[in-house]
């Protein structure tokens, strides 16, 4: 589904990616993990256009996509759900998701959407009329979350979904990454907290300064000595 071969991307004149490869096949889960400044965040943003690419290439769906905008990558299904929730504070909930239905339209699947996302976090149907910044942390990440599935994406990229959350909506959070694997939607995840993050995933790739420096199943990650030691063994429980 998702082949980035080579990329270097960075910020002006700041290398960050250092010929960055990775494969995403259809229906898996693919983590992403490593310290803070390893480059995951710029990787995702360069996938989805954000930023652009200096060297090598991204290939989605048989197709090369690192000169096309952000906003075709989304219409072929390509979705980002941002690191820090990013969410349109003076909007209504409803408001909020329906900006991930920006580039469609099909107006009656757009409801449908809607509904689905309402039924699968009912709490936003709560507070659908109310502003998104009377929400907790977590009902901001399912907000994200709903936001990027009225886009109907086929490749689902998450950047630090359980970023900030107590211990019980990180458990919440990758509950519902679970959920939404089971119906279908092929995720690319980055996460801190590699131990849920393995936990979940097929395969794994551990990034450090820019550069991929171990790919492996998710299983085998687990049971890596070097790997608990650099990551596994920082985190609680949790």
């Amino acid at each position: 589904m998702l082949d980035v071969l080579d990329i270097e991307a960075g910020y002006g004149r700041i290398p960050v990616l250092k010929g960055v490869s990775l494969q995403v096949k259809d229906g898996e889960i693919i983590t992403l993990i490593g310290g803070n400044g390893a480059g995951k965040s710029t990787l995702m943003k360069t996938i989805c256009g954000i930023l652009s690419p200096v060297a090598g290439s991204i290939v989605y769906r048989g197709s090369a996509v690192h000169r096309k905008k952000p906003s075709a990558r989304v219409q072929r299904g390509l979705v980002l759900v941002p690191e820090g929730r990013r969410i349109l504070r003076r909007m209504s909930v409803d408001e909020n998701l329906l900006m991930g239905a920006y580039a469609r339209r099909d107006k009656q699947a757009v409801k449908t959407d809607m509904e689905e996302v309402l039924n699968r976090f009912p709490v936003l149907r709560e507070r659908r009329n109310l502003p998104a910044d009377v929400l907790s942390g977590g009902e901001q990440q399912m907000l994200v979350i709903g936001r990027a599935l009225l886009a109907r994406p086929r490749l689902l990229m998450m950047d630090e979904p359980s970023l900030g959350l107590s211990p019980i909506l990180v458990n919440k959070i990758f509950s519902i990454i679970d959920d939404l694997h089971r119906s279908g939607i092929t995720i690319l995840l980055v996460e801190q907290n590699a131990q849920k993050a393995l936990q979940v995933a097929d395969r794994g790739y551990v990034m450090e300064t820019g550069r991929i420096v171990l790919c492996d199943t998710a299983e085998c990650l687990l049971k890596s000595k070097s790997l608990r030691e650099a990551y596994l063994s920082k985190e609680g429980s949790d």
